[in-house]
């Protein structure tokens, strides 16, 4: 180590870091947004901030400075009730100090979140080769704050808790788009918006060294900080704004549903030190993970696309999964339920989370009534047996909706006819998303469109891919490695 860093943390190298701080807020009007994670690393650069802008007179702060924090909605409770907590605080010593802060939760849209996409549509739990969670509950999220402050000052700086000694892919990218002459940097994707690291040469011991030697300004104390880590034996799970930044991952704080590591290690080391009413979240993230097992992925998911096309892998007569199948789906649902129950009932006093939201609950009854053929309507049931709940208000459909009697009916007939259900199905679910418009041109499209998918038996397809690949003696293919594509690889739908 340099004897720069030897002496990283001393009186005259913070002072220079406060120094530069208010120059750079100075320097021009616009606007500051902190990103927040509750980590080690955002506490740091968000307590610098502060504190540099404190030492001004009144009359100088005068641009705002939004700490904004993004919340998944599947956050690991222990984590989030303290960034909730935290930014309370924030708020409240912003308030008392006369400080331009002001603090916002970016949450992901009702139709990306992660139990719409992972109930709802059928989406595969995340994996390192499809992490469709980041995108979704993390960058969109926290990029449409960053443009609507874009919109409204035509520019912003973001201020990141990152640092150059994280990996030397971070290193590289922090230098990649450094402004020559400035502290500053161009953000990787988003125009108009500037990235300041106010920590970019801190190292671990920096960063815990000075939370150890300087008070939080908004009232936390950071031993708790230093607690939480060491309870988890985990690291800090950054705000993401691009895909540059690093996601969870590697047994970090982030989401208790994170099936992107084989294990949750920081969930188990939550629960070894006391937080036992963690064990039924641990369970259903482990739930989850086993389904990525390539020798049981046919027990989970659908043979089909989520475009109604059955694809193979490479040359073999495998073929690539798709979505969870509807019966999977309605357990994860009610497992997730069950876990919820659970969880509360065992939560100390006022720290039950609610695992899944009410509105994510009628988005997913939406997507499966109207796109995944439940006419049994079952998120209403599911809901009334495992939480007893009569309260919630469902949207009540009109008399063309169809019931699980009709299926159980259109299941007959079809039997007798050697017709598929599940094309009848759609058709009549064309019929009816059509029933009452006067101009109806669309509906002949949507239908040669639905006797476009495949609607044959699996054994069926396997056997005719046998035959195209010359296999029809019964040879057995060699064993290849899982080489599924992403779920959705080849358009937003999966089509």
């Amino acid at each position: 180590m340099s004897k720069k860093n030897n002496n990283s943390n001393g009186a005259g190298r913070i002072a220079s870091i406060l120094d530069d701080i208010r120059d750079i807020y100075l320097s021009d009007a616009r606007p500051w947004v902190v990103g927040y994670s509750g980590g080690k690393d955002s506490t740091t650069a968000l307590q610098l901030i502060w504190t540099a802008i404190a030492a001004l007179p009144s009359e100088r702060r005068t641009k705002t400075i939004y700490v904004i924090s993004s919340d998944t909605l599947v956050e690991t409770p222990v984590v989030s009730r303290y960034i909730d907590v935290t930014l309370d605080r924030i708020s409240s010593a912003a308030a008392a100090q006369n400080m331009p802060v002001v603090t916002h939760k970016v949450v992901p849209e009702l139709e990306d979140s992660f139990w719409v996409s992972l109930i709802g549509k059928g989406y595969p739990a995340p994996s390192r080769r499809f992490r469709w969670c980041t995108e979704r509950l993390k960058i969109q999220p926290a990029d449409a704050f960053i443009k609507s402050r874009v919109a409204e000052f035509g520019e912003v700086v973001m201020v990141l808790g990152v640092r150059s000694q994280e990996s030397a892919t971070r290193a590289q990218v922090m230098s990649l788009h450094q402004i020559e002459g400035s502290q500053l940097r161009r953000h990787s994707s988003l125009m108009n918006a500037f990235v300041y690291a106010p920590i970019a040469d801190f190292s671990t011991d920096d960063v815990w060294t000075y939370l150890l030697q300087n008070e939080s300004p908004w009232g936390n104390d950071n031993r708790d900080l230093v607690a939480m880590y060491r309870n988890a034996s985990a690291g800090e799970c950054p705000l993401v704004v691009d895909t540059s930044t690093p996601s969870c991952g590697n047994s970090r704080f982030g989401c208790w549903v994170c099936t992107v590591v084989q294990r949750d290690k920081a969930m188990e080391s939550m629960i070894d030190s006391g937080e036992e009413w963690l064990t039924p979240l641990l369970e259903y993230r482990d739930m989850l993970s086993q389904t990525q097992d390539p020798e049981r992925k046919h027990e989970f998911r659908d043979f089909r696309r989520k475009s109604g096309q059955v694809n193979f892998i490479g040359e073999t007569d495998r073929v690539m999964p798709g979505p969870y199948t509807m019966e999977f789906c309605r357990t994860l649902l009610r497992r997730l339920l069950e876990t919820q129950k659970e969880v509360a009932r065992d939560a100390p006093a006022g720290e039950a989370p609610i695992l899944i939201h009410e509105n994510e609950l009628h988005e997913i009854r939406r997507l499966w009534r109207t796109e995944r053929g439940d006419w049994a309507d079952t998120v209403p049931r599911i809901v009334r047996e495992t939480l007893g709940r009569d309260d919630i208000e469902w949207v009540t459909e009109d008399s063309v909706a169809f019931t699980a009697d009709d299926g159980e009916l259109l299941a007959s007939v079809c039997a007798d006819n050697e017709v598929p259900p599940e094309l009848v199905m759609k058709l009549l679910d064309i019929e009816r998303a059509s029933h009452g418009l006067k101009r109806r041109h669309a509906v002949h499209t949507r239908i040669e469109d639905a006797f476009r998918l495949e609607w044959r038996d699996l054994d069926v397809l396997v056997a005719e891919r046998r035959r195209t690949l010359g296999l029809e003696d019964g040879s057995v293919l060699a064993v290849v490695d899982d080489l599924e594509l992403p779920f959705d690889m080849v358009g937003e739908d999966g089509r």
